[in-house]
């Protein structure tokens, strides 16, 4: 069972982190003749294209690309990178200019101007790529430019959370002499002015870069040098990190192994441990027979033991989570805790019998084989057997390699099936309207009108985000009577690296992904 206490941890983990770190973590590096600092993750692009991609391909364009916003070191709100200064010009946060910094260039000397950042945000919606990022522009009406330095976006209705969306790396700033208007760029090079140029890349293996000299941005970048390394599994990560083959791993660390890792600590390795924003939960389809019923539903969230799942299954690697809103972010609640508490039979069985259902409810549970970790498929195991040992159902379970995955439930074939979540930007507006709307990014309608029609354009009015807490938490309770997604877990971060490496902390952005600049190797103690 769940126990509330276990989810008021921060302390701990800044105190983890900053034993774990030790002193040296303070120390200045120079990686000059020792070689690049390498990277492993389990999350390879997908494209090197931004308008083409919405997922994990995001790690690589932070590193080569640039936004007109982006997160220095520490800060939880967008502030300029390619861009001098920006503000909304009205009351009405409906029209956005930004400025550009002075003599900016790409990493092969072509010019940066209004016009690149207009050309690189209209290709977006031109394109319109599935599984792309062009939902992320709702909002958008319209982009104009005046000169070479300044570019004003001219928005629909009121979004104050605009900023935070052209910080995204799905807004990154392409050169127009590379990147078609109407089509996705094809091939293995990506041209940017981030602080790194891709050298070279190879499909699922690696990206190898080195510091872009004509970069003018906040990065202060602490080497020269970084190859991103990508593997399948997180043991064949730690492995190569063990066997110094590798020099940091970042995204993909399975519980095991971060257990294995915090038990049996070496000398010559080091893990920091801190708050995550990125989620896991069950989407609902509405249209199936037995998960179209809200007292099915009900039931389900009734019975689910979070509390079991993540410690039996992710060995306490992620915290409970009872709201699609996860910890640390204004307006987070608990709703699914406060409606249904502990997981209970009794209540689950009265669900059902008040809607006539007397027979075990057989439902099909659909989870990905490549996405979310190893864990996943342990996780599912853990949900059949507590729905099933309830008596009230009968599951089965279905599985796909993620690309076959997306095609499945974009056409409705599943009745549930699990989904995650990394944020776009550190703000509960994405852990809302992402879910919501009869075109969201689930690929199954959710109509939500007091969501979509009052809360959410209410809340993006408001440019103090902390004043959007009360429309915040009723979205939440909605989304709570409804039942249609149903959370599950919010993750923590975790970096493991060698004892000589330094910068590990501050490489982490708001949204979770990694700033390659800050890493350094330790040259004194």
């Amino acid at each position: 069972m769940f126990n509330p206490n276990r989810v008021l941890r921060g302390a701990a983990m800044i105190a983890s982190l900053a034993l774990t770190a030790g002193c040296g973590l303070l120390s200045d590096g120079d990686t000059d003749g020792e070689g690049p600092i390498v990277v492993g993750t389990t999350s390879a692009p997908s494209t090197l294209d931004p308008a083409g991609a919405y997922d994990g391909s995001w790690e690589l364009y932070r590193n080569v690309f640039q936004t007109l916003l982006a997160y220095p070191d520490g800060a939880t709100t967008p502030q300029p990178d390619a861009a001098e200064r920006c503000a909304f010009t009205d009351t009405a946060s409906r029209v956005y200019r930004c400025v550009l910094r002075p003599g900016l260039k790409f990493a092969d000397g072509d010019r940066l101007d209004a016009a690149a950042v207009r050309h690189s945000v209209d290709r977006i919606r031109a394109i319109d790529a599935p599984g792309g990022p062009a939902g992320l522009l709702g909002s958008l009406d319209r982009v104009e430019t005046s000169g070479d330095r300044e570019v004003v976006f001219h928005l629909n209705q009121p979004d104050a959370t605009f900023p935070f969306v052209l910080a995204t790396p799905a807004l990154s700033i392409v050169d127009p002499k590379d990147y078609p208007a109407h089509s996705l760029r094809e091939g293995d090079e990506a041209h940017g002015s981030g602080p790194y140029e891709l050298r070279s890349y190879t499909e699922g293996r690696e990206a190898v870069l080195t510091g872009n000299r004509n970069y003018k941005g906040f990065a202060e970048r602490q080497n020269d040098r970084v190859t991103i390394r990508y593997f399948a599994t997180s043991a064949s990560m730690v492995e190569a990190l063990r066997d110094k083959r590798i020099d940091v791993t970042y995204r993909g660390l399975g519980a095991d192994d971060i257990v294995a890792l915090q038990r049996h600590g070496t000398e010559d390795l080091q893990l920091v441990d801190g708050t995550g924003t990125d989620i896991s939960y069950l989407v609902f389809n509405p249209k199936d027979r037995w998960a179209g019923r809200a007292a099915v539903r009900k039931a389900v969230a009734q019975l689910v033991d979070r509390g079991a799942i993540a410690h039996k299954v992710y060995e306490d690697t992620v915290d409970p989570l009872y709201s699609m809103v996860p910890k640390g972010l204004t307006g987070h609640a608990t709703g699914f805790f406060d409606d249904y508490g502990d997981p209970s039979v009794p209540k689950a069985r009265k669900f059902l019998t008040d809607a006539g259902i007397t027979e075990r409810v057989p439902l099909t549970l659909w989870y990905t084989t490549d996405r979310y970790g190893s864990e996943t498929a342990r996780m599912f195991k853990e949900l059949k057997r507590q729905l099933e040992d309830s008596g009230l159902f009968t599951i089965t379970l279905r599985s796909r390699p993620w690309k076959t995955y997306v095609v499945g439930y974009q056409k409705g074939e599943y009745p549930v099936f699990g989904r995650g979540w990394f944020p776009d930007f550190p703000d509960a507006d994405n852990f809302i309207a992402p879910f919501v709307g009869e075109h969201n990014a689930l690929g199954t309608p959710y109509p939500a009108k007091e969501i979509t029609g009052r809360l959410l354009p209410r809340s993006r009015a408001e440019s103090d985000r902390a004043e959007t807490v009360k429309d915040v938490e009723a979205a939440q309770q909605i989304m709570v009577d409804d039942a249609r997604l149903l959370p599950l877990w919010q993750g923590r971060q975790f970096v493991a690296a060698s004892d000589d490496i330094s910068g590990g902390e501050q490489a982490l952005d708001p949204s979770t992904i990694m700033m390659m600049w800050t890493l350094h190797r330790k040259t004194s103690w």
